[in-house]
């Protein structure tokens, strides 16, 4: 009986533009935030018609930085464990020069995750993936891939779900679908657990900036 009903039900992916959500919640000056479970967070704007069959996420490693390398790992293995995909881009070093004193320096530039995130939903249009697409991100940059599929697949709807504080700079995103601004309290209600057995040998830990800070009175 349940397969059967899960047949009925519409096909829901989320596509989540890392950085923007990160910056978004690092903006807000609580990053216990951060340590987000994105796959019950999506799963929580699904309808009670609908069915969510993947979550994807798409971002870099800052291989440069040993710390912040670390964490977005483990994080990322914490991520998998709860069924979310994740697709990796890539950041490219590029030469720069101070004009007065001639320092020079290598300034990091993130690259491809929103074309990896452009081509995922794309390709999951065509292949029919979807019935419904959550893309969380304010990022304008994904407008054309947007207007794309609303062209190409009018049946298939795009919903917007915007990084905390990021929903006014999303405006021309946001008039092409359904939207919704997520907000501190919805995502502090999805965090995951601090300690993650992924098996017999491997265990992620909450980062400790990634706790909480207790209230002052």
């Amino acid at each position: 009986m349940t397969a059967e009903i899960n047949k009925t039900k519409k096909r829901v992916i989320a596509y989540i533009d890392g950085f923007n959500l990160y910056h978004s919640l690092h903006n807000l000056g609580r990053p216990h935030l951060k340590w987000v479970n994105l796959w019950t967070l999506l799963d929580s704007i699904t309808r009670g018609d609908e069915k969510l069959d993947a979550v994807k996420y798409f971002s870099a490693y800052a291989t440069w930085k040993p710390k912040a390398y670390f964490h977005h790992r483990q994080y990322v293995n914490a991520l998998e464990y709860f069924g979310v995909t994740t697709i990796m881009g890539n950041f490219k070093g590029k030469p720069r020069e101070c004009t007065k004193c001639k320092h020079q320096w290598d300034e990091h530039e993130e690259k491809e995750t929103d074309v990896n995130l452009a081509l995922r939903i794309l390709c999951d249009a065509v292949d029919d993936s979807f019935d419904r697409a959550i893309i969380v991100s304010a990022d304008s940059d994904l407008l054309p891939i947007v207007k794309e599929i609303k062209s190409r697949f009018p049946q298939k709807e795009i919903f917007i779900a915007t990084p905390p504080k990021r929903h006014e700079i999303a405006r021309d995103l946001c008039s092409y679908g359904g939207n919704m601004n997520l907000t501190p309290g919805r995502i502090e209600r999805h965090l995951l657990p601090d300690r993650i057995k992924l098996d017999e040998i491997r265990l992620v830990i909450k980062p400790p900036q990634y706790k909480k800070k207790k209230s002052v009175s």
